[in-house]
């Protein structure tokens, strides 16, 4: 087992970092305070590992993964979690799933044995398969009465039309009906292996201990398969507006969204000074778009603007909730507003505030077991864990002209992606 955590870097992590010898990643943090134990298993085994024939097979996946192994039969593994007081449950992104549990500290010994059972050995039974694809079918259908993922999904697939980004997470009916028990086999044999996953325990359990659990309970791995190749175009970046207008029956309140991509780990700089770029455009009630669109002009009922970080490429976008007949006028005003943001710095006091915002929001977010076992298996996952510590450094250390400079360089107001959904 090699010792990785005393890496060169200016911010300690709180963490430790072992590498095994199968590949495996392993960070504990103990925390003796608290009896509670978090495990959290990070898979770089997400939406863009599929083959484009096999889009939703990841998301699929992490439903047949609780539907046990040969020596777990479907309900154990959550009958053993709710007989120890304890909870389980699991998300899939684009570039990751994870699988995550919250115990006492004195059934972490069974409760981590049955979780790497499951995720390592997964049957996948055909009769179960068949009867748990309804359910993701359900799924997708009830995504489709939700405007709001509607708008999302559109917009994702207007800005990202080459690369899996703009393909949706849980996938299409027609794909997901073609997909067999055999081919889902074949996609967890083939990314369900130790270099691609990172075991992530926070809480009551000392470092030996904890280690001792992860060698024993991951020590075999299913026999390697080989799927389909997966082919990650680069998407060129864009040259136009290109914008999507959808009507939605029984919609009353119309939506506007706007989003740019960004740079992705590979220039973590940039992206987090595009995070605080959105702060800046639409946090709380004295940011720009939410005090002159809401509060000055009363156009919009609401206006947010998000920032996720991906590994290929981040992702801005305003968000505005308003009636139909002001789409346009909206639009129009958000130009000028970044076209004043790419002529004009922002002042000193608004930097101030978001930085502080972002800042605290961080601090709430890093509380918990739980909440600390999923930020480091989330920077793990996408870029290295010992980032998720350095945020609030290089957010402070943003200047008022890099803003503008950031503006300039990602948020053109005559190149972006844009989706309306209206009443029909």
């Amino acid at each position: 087992m090699q010792l990785l955590s005393e890496r060169s870097n200016q911010i300690a992590f709180p963490a430790q970092i072992f590498k095994l010898g199968n590949g495996l990643t392993i960070i504990h943090q103990h925390l003796p305070a608290t009896p509670v134990v978090v495990v959290d298993v990070w898979v770089r085994a997400g939406a863009i590992a599929e083959p484009e024939e096999w889009s939703g097979m990841a998301h699929f996946l992490e439903h047949m993964i609780f539907k046990g192994s040969k020596n777990t039969a479907p309900g154990i593994f959550d009958r053993i979690i709710e007989n120890s007081g304890g909870m389980a449950n699991a998300a899939t992104s684009h570039d990751y799933a994870h699988f995550f549990l919250t115990t006492a500290a004195r059934y972490l010994p069974e409760t981590l044995a049955c979780l790497a059972d499951i995720l390592l050995h997964a049957s996948i039974p055909d009769e179960e398969f068949f009867r748990e694809r309804d359910v993701v079918l359900e799924e997708l259908h009830s995504s489709y009465d939700d405007p709001d993922w509607l708008g999302f999904q559109a917009l994702c697939q207007c800005l990202y039309q080459r690369h899996p980004y703009g393909r949706s997470i849980l996938g299409e009916e027609g794909i997901l009906l073609q997909h067999s028990p055999n081919m889902m086999r074949c996609f967890h044999a083939t990314h369900y292996q130790p270099e691609n996953m990172t075991v992530v325990i926070v809480g009551g359990v000392e470092q030996e201990t904890a280690l001792n659990l992860v060698e024993q309970a991951f020590s075999e791995f299913t026999t390697r398969s080989e799927c389909p190749p997966t082919i990650v175009e680069a998407e060129p970046p864009l040259t136009e507006i290109r914008r999507l207008e959808l009507g939605l029956p029984r919609l009353e309140i119309a939506r506007l969204s706007l989003g740019w991509s960004g740079p992705g780990v590979d220039n973590l700089d940039n992206a987090f000074g595009l995070d605080l770029l959105s702060a800046v455009l639409a946090s709380g009630r004295s940011s720009r778009l939410v005090r002159q669109l809401r509060e000055e002009q009363q156009l919009v009922l609401d206006i947010s603007s998000d920032f996720s970080l991906q590994r290929d490429s981040s992702l801005l976008t305003i968000n505005a909730w308003l009636l139909p007949e002001y789409v346009e006028v909206v639009e129009e005003i958000l130009r000028d507003l970044l076209w004043e943001l790419q002529e004009k710095s922002i002042t000193e006091a608004e930097l101030t505030r978001s930085q502080r915002l972002l800042c605290n929001d961080y601090a709430f977010s890093t509380e918990t077991p739980g909440q600390l076992a999923g930020l480091y298996g989330y920077y793990n996952a996408i870029a290295t864990p010992e980032t998720s510590v350095t945020y609030p450094d290089k957010i402070r250390a943003v200047k008022v002209e890099d803003i503008q400079r950031f503006a300039r360089q990602y948020l053109s107001p005559e190149r972006y992606a844009a989706t309306v959904l209206k009443p029909m």
